[in-house]
């Protein structure tokens, strides 16, 4: 079989490999390419399918194809080094990955990733009590901004928040603000609803302990959330001047 040699693709089967592996590997100069015989074909000896099967158990191993011939050229010493090198390089990488998976894992649950276990409560009960998903994006995105921004505040928050979720009054007034988003800037209904939460803010006063810059982002996101609520928000500000 090996009087005139091997073509690339009998060199490729006897490795188990294809074709376009081995001209990659001859691109690499992991496996040199023999001259083209008098018929214009490359014909591979014994030798090439030897090293073929050294450079794919390597590459198999996971050894990166630039430390191959690194490793081929080696001593035994060099080799044994190289290869430990090399293990302690895949579990680091495999370390990583597995950290990966864990955070990937973290993603099915959603906004779990996000938000700690008493502010997706908090998005539940608002559901429960039909609340638009609209909305709840709207609150999502608040308290993603606080849990990174202010994390010391998210106690607090949550049990005030808790507490109006307890009042009726509260309830209808938020179900209120939330039916409101698809009503125009000019709708004279917002008038009144801007007069009910200044009378509720009134009776339920509450500190803000946020950092004017983070106040100031979560205003904005609920600002930019609708036109409605920008306009009525400037309502309940200019009542409350």
């Amino acid at each position: 079989m090996f009087t005139n040699g091997l073509t690339i693709g009998q060199l490729a089967a006897h490795a188990g490999v294809t074709v376009r592996t081995v001209r990659h590997y001859h691109q690499l100069g992991l496996l040199p390419e023999p001259e083209r015989d008098v018929s214009g074909y490359r014909r591979y000896q014994a030798q090439a399918v030897v090293d073929l099967i050294r450079i794919k158990t390597l590459a198999d191993t996971g050894v990166p194809l630039a430390r191959i011939d690194q490793l081929l050229q080696a001593g035994e010493e060099q080799f044994a080094a190289a290869v430990d090198e090399i293990d302690r390089a895949v579990a680091a990488r495999i370390k990583e990955l597995r950290r990966h998976r864990a955070r990937l894992a973290t993603l099915v649950a959603g906004d779990r990733l996000f938000l700690p276990p008493e502010v997706i409560e908090i998005l539940q009960r608002q559901r429960a009590l039909g609340f638009s998903e609209r909305l709840i994006l709207v609150e999502r995105d608040s308290w993603i901004m606080v849990a990174a921004l202010a994390p010391q505040s998210i106690p607090q928050w949550v049990a005030t928040k808790n507490a109006a979720l307890d009042d009726p009054e509260f309830v209808q007034l938020y179900l209120a603000c939330d039916q409101a988003m698809d009503w125009a800037p000019n709708d004279p209904r917002l008038g009144e609803l801007a007069d009910a939460i200044v009378a509720w803010n009134a009776r339920h006063p509450r500190d803000n302990d946020l950092a004017e810059s983070t106040a100031a982002l979560l205003s904005s996101n609920t600002v930019e959330s609708s036109p409605v609520w920008a306009r009525l928000q400037q309502l309940v500000a200019a009542r409350m001047a």
